[in-house]
């Protein structure tokens, strides 16, 4: 029995980052030797095991051979004599399929150390076509180390897409694979990845159909709305926005695709088609609450947002009632913070100030120093909203002269 190090805790070791994971490959091992050790055996579909005192990985050295289409549609075959290359050769990368002995030797079988050293994303062998979730992981992977594509993986990850095995993808992978790759350092990278293979018009066409729409003439005329989405991306990683902010920052111009008129009427504007499309987004890929509800409302209310030195005292106070934020003043301050990257995300606009956000945070805030409990004693309860709101316009046209001065 021999047990070696394996993928990603291997890679990152000689990237010289953190380890945080350790996966372990067993050769020349039963699953009923591992488990007289002491080992837990989890899942049915793999011979997995848990570490009886560290509780890390022990996987036994296995082949995949594919015989159905998706993800799922694998045979899986363990035993003793299936050697460390063997079990290698499945992985989906060069920079994944590397190990270490228990002397730190490292064993490369396929050139992995090399293409690290260069930047490089190259499928270990065909048998990554088997696999479409492999497409999301580069993309991931493009957006977190900023590596590029080697010419020969992007042509098979094309074919792949053409192939259709991209539509055999679900949800959860789908939205488990893009979330990751959002909070990388250059999520760009990720739907820069996806886009030219062809897997983000299966799985975001409508971040898809951004690209080749044109940006306001006083914005940048050559930056279209698909690479404005991109660089609003990086500057929400530069600004370590959350998962939800930096997926709200993601859809917050949907609605400006070309939209067919059996989806939408002609007669909506992009955020009426906004709206209607990142619940479209959210449904398909199950977005969590938090990232489909700070979307919903960056959509509908981005463009406002930015207009608070115009608005009337009345405007922002039914802005704020609207949009929940005397009861979820956070959630409402996160919307309102992705304008930071919507107004850098252009080219000569990188480090411009946006002072609309700590307006809105001054106009909520004077709102919420009114006791209510104590209008609510001396006011009738029919009339209490009504004098709610006045007191709640008073202060905000008090704030606003501020401003002027």
């Amino acid at each position: 029995m021999k047990i070696y190090l394996v993928g990603g805790a291997v890679r990152d070791d000689l990237l010289g980052l953190p380890v945080k994971d350790r996966d372990w490959v067993v050769v020349g091992a039963t699953a009923e030797e591992l488990q007289q050790q002491g080992f837990q055996q989890v899942g049915r579909d793999f011979p997995v095991f848990l570490h009886p005192k560290t509780h890390e990985e022990y996987a036994l050295a296995r082949t995949e051979r594919k015989k159905g289409k998706g993800y799922t549609g694998f045979e899986v075959h363990a035993a003793p004599d299936v050697t460390l290359e063997e079990d290698l050769l499945r992985r989906d990368l060069t920079i994944n399929a590397m190990a270490m002995d228990e002397n730190h030797q490292l064993i490369d079988p396929f050139g992995g150390a090399q293409d690290l050293k260069n930047g490089i994303l190259r499928h270990v062998s065909d048998a990554f076509a088997e696999d479409p979730v492999r497409i999301l992981r580069i993309a991931r992977f493009a957006a977190r180390y900023d590596f590029q594509v080697a010419s020969e993986t992007m042509i098979l990850m094309k074919n792949m897409v053409q192939q259709g095995e991209t539509d055999a993808l679900v949800a959860e992978r789908v939205w488990q694979e893009i979330s990751t790759g959002l909070m990388e350092k250059n999520p760009a990278r990720m739907l820069m990845v996806l886009k030219e293979c062809g897997a983000l018009a299966v799985i975001l066409p409508e971040i898809d159909a951004l690209f080749g729409v044109p940006q306001r003439q006083d914005f940048h005329p050559e930056i279209d709305t698909g690479k404005h989405i991109l660089l609003a991306l990086q500057k929400a990683a530069e600004h370590d926005f959350s998962l939800p902010e930096r997926y709200a920052v993601l859809c917050h111009d949907v609605g400006k695709a070309l939209t067919p008129q059996e989806i939408l009427p002609r007669h909506h504007n992009h955020e009426q088609r906004g709206v209607e499309l990142v619940r479209q987004i959210n449904r398909r890929l199950r977005v969590p609450k938090a990232c489909a509800q700070l979307a919903n409302m960056v959509v509908q209310y981005h463009g406002i947002f930015h207009q608070i030195q115009q608005l009337r005292a009345s405007t922002i106070v039914d802005i704020l009632h609207r949009t929940d934020a005397f009861r979820r003043p956070e959630r409402f301050l996160s919307a309102v913070k992705t304008g930071i990257a919507d107004a850098q995300g252009r080219l000569g606009f990188e480090s411009q100030a946006y002072p609309q956000y700590e307006l809105w945070q001054q106009c909520l805030q004077a709102c919420q120093t009114l006791n209510i409990k104590q209008m609510a004693q001396e006011t009738d309860a029919f009339r209490l909203p009504e004098t709610i709101r006045n007191a709640r316009i008073q202060l905000i046209k008090q704030i606003k002269q501020t401003w002027r001065d």
